[in-house]
């Protein structure tokens, strides 16, 4: 298998979807921190949750990754990503802070702007009167980012009132070294630009923006370019889809293709008046799966490699797709486990 470039993988990542039955969310939020710890257990350096509303999943990052905390010991855990329109910056802070402190130091925190999904449905519940004008920019996340610096409210001599005796006003908990762990997760060359200036790691995924070409990863490449090209230092963490099925059954890997063959139309082409571009789902074996990494250009551009599970799978077959790549796939792009890998049993 020839590969393209120097290919090397320095850390490895997981974003699982957190779905459950609608009669049953326990089940699914448990087997969700099941799958945290599994991921720990084998070595994973970053295990990161989406937060979607009105959907059967993770509703509430914050809350789901503070549970996570005290789970897990050494895994990274991130949120990929928390669209920060329904949000308030302090609020949100004051959340995020606390999951930091929780985990000791762990919690990588990828948000998004812009007018987020079912504004016509949740908006006028989250907001007090008009909210068509609301501003939803690249702002919002400028001012949930000063939160975390710690910087003290007033003057030197503002002080507030508290059972403790008097105290200068900050966010609290004040998470050290949390402000260098916020992501944004970029589609476009505006927003990648705009995330590189301002200092923030990156998250490109399987979807991007279609700018000047058809091809997805002329498109993405030129994405990352451009937010190295704004001045940062940052880290950038690429996601795929990656479904090996070396050790599944043979009705699973039937409809593990057949999964990949259902969302394949969506590649050929622009998607929609944004023109979304779509990466392929890699799905086979995990030979078959090493050829297409080894022939993807972007991967010897980054050092962090997302590896992004499907919805609607089962428990167990996230395990096996989790085992088999950190196994099979992690090891031969160049990574190294931090801890003994245990078997899938």
């Amino acid at each position: 298998m020839a590969r393209v470039g120097n290919i090397s993988i320095s850390h490895i990542g997981f974003l699982t979807p957190g779905n459950y039955p609608d009669e049953d969310p326990l089940s699914g939020l448990e087997q969700t921190l099941e799958q945290l710890q599994y991921g720990e257990d084998l070595g994973f350096d970053s295990a990161w949750v989406r937060q979607r509303h009105l959907e059967p999943g993770i509703s509430s990052a914050s809350a789901f990754l503070a549970a996570a905390t005290q789970r897990t010991s050494r895994i990274e855990l991130g949120t990929a990503v928390i669209p920060i329109g329904y949000e308030s910056p302090y609020r949100l802070a004051e959340d995020l802070a606390t999951v930091d402190v929780l985990s000791r130091g762990r919690l990588n925190i990828g948000v998004s702007a812009g007018r987020p999904l079912h504004a016509e449905l949740i908006a006028p519940l989250v907001f007090d009167g008009d909210w068509t004008g609301y501003n939803f920019s690249h702002d919002r996340v400028l001012r949930f980012a000063d939160n975390l610096r710690g910087t003290y409210l007033g003057d030197e001599q503002t002080l507030i009132k508290t059972p403790f005796g008097p105290q200068r006003p900050r966010l609290q908990p004040y998470a050290r070294g949390l402000i260098d762990r916020i992501w944004y997760g970029g589609g476009s060359q505006r927003s990648a630009e705009w995330a590189g200036r301002n200092g923030f790691n990156l998250l490109t995924g399987n979807v991007i923006t279609g700018e000047g070409t058809d091809d997805f990863f002329t498109a993405q490449s030129r994405l990352i370019e451009t937010y190295r090209a704004a001045g940062t230092q940052r880290r950038v963490a690429l996601g795929r889809v990656i479904v090996p099925f070396d050790s599944a059954d043979a009705a699973t890997r039937r409809r593990y293709r057949d999964y990949a063959d259902g969302r394949h139309q969506r590649t050929l082409s622009p998607q929609g008046e944004r023109r979304t571009l779509f990466a392929r789902d890699v799905v086979g074996t995990s030979d078959e799966i090493l050829a297409q990494l080894f022939a993807d250009p972007i991967l010897p551009e980054v050092s962090e490699l997302r590896l992004e599970l499907p919805y609607e799978f089962e428990h167990e077959e996230y395990r096996q797709i989790l085992h088999d790549f950190v196994t099979l796939i992690a090891p031969e792009l160049g990574w190294k486990a931090q801890s003994k890998v245990r078997s899938a049993s």
